[in-house]
C-alpha cells in the first residue's frame, strides 16, 4: 500500500463536496428560499483557481444548490459542477468518463455521510478537521483546518508542491497579474 506523499505526488484530479468542506456547513436561505448565502474561504478558492490553470482536474459535486453558488464556481474556472445532485456515484463515474480521469489519480474530499461511498472510489479520500466521525476513519488523510477554513487549500497545496506547480505564477484568481 502506497503512503500519503506517494500517492498526492500521482494526483491528477480533484472532486470536492461543497458544505462543510468548501464552506462551514452554514447556509442561510434568501427571500423565496430558492438559493442560499455561504461564507467561502478566499484562500481554498484561490487553491482551485490555481489548480484549474496549472491543468489539474477539479469538479465540485453537492446536495447544494442555487445561482450564487453556481456563480462562484464559474468565477473559479470550475467548468465540472454537479450541484443539486442526488447520484454522487453517477457524477463521479460521469466525470471520470468524459474527463478521461483515473479514479487512482483522483482525491475526494468530503466531509459526512453522503462522502463515504465517494470516498471508497478514489485513491486518496481526505476530509477536513471537523469532518463527522465516519468520514475521518474512512480518510487516508485527515486536514488540520475545519471545513470553509483551509482544507481545500491545504490538499491543493501539498498536491501541487509534491509536483512542483506550487507558486508557478502570480495570477490572481481570474488569471491577472498581481502587481
Amino acid at each position: 500500500m502506497q503512503n500519503f506523499k506517494e500517492l498526492i505526488a500521482q494526483t491528477k484530479a480533484f472532486i470536492f463536496d461543497v458544505d462543510g468542506v468548501m464552506t462551514d456547513g452554514g447556509i442561510m436561505p434568501i427571500e423565496g428560499g430558492t438559493d442560499f448565502i455561504r461564507k467561502y474561504n478566499a484562500k481554498d478558492g484561490y487553491a482551485i483557481a490555481y489548480a484549474i490553470r496549472r491543468g489539474y482536474k477539479v469538479c465540485i459535486i453537492s446536495g447544494g444548490h442555487g445561482n450564487l453558488l453556481r456563480s462562484r464556481l464559474e468565477r473559479l474556472g470550475v467548468s465540472r459542477m454537479y450541484l443539486n445532485c442526488m447520484n454522487k456515484i453517477a457524477a463521479m463515474e460521469e466525470f471520470f468518463r468524459e474527463e478521461g480521469v483515473d479514479p487512482k489519480t483522483t482525491i475526494y474530499m468530503g466531509d459526512d455521510i453522503p462522502d463515504l461511498e465517494c470516498m471508497e472510489m478514489v485513491g486518496l479520500p481526505v476530509c477536513p478537521a471537523d469532518a463527522c466521525s465516519d468520514v475521518v476513519e474512512a480518510s487516508c488523510y485527515v486536514s488540520e483546518f475545519n471545513g470553509g477554513a483551509g482544507a481545500v487549500r491545504d490538499i491543493i497545496e501539498q498536491v501541487l508542491r509534491s509536483q512542483d506547480e506550487w507558486a508557478k505564477d502570480r495570477m490572481g484568481v481570474l488569471g491577472v497579474a498581481s502587481r
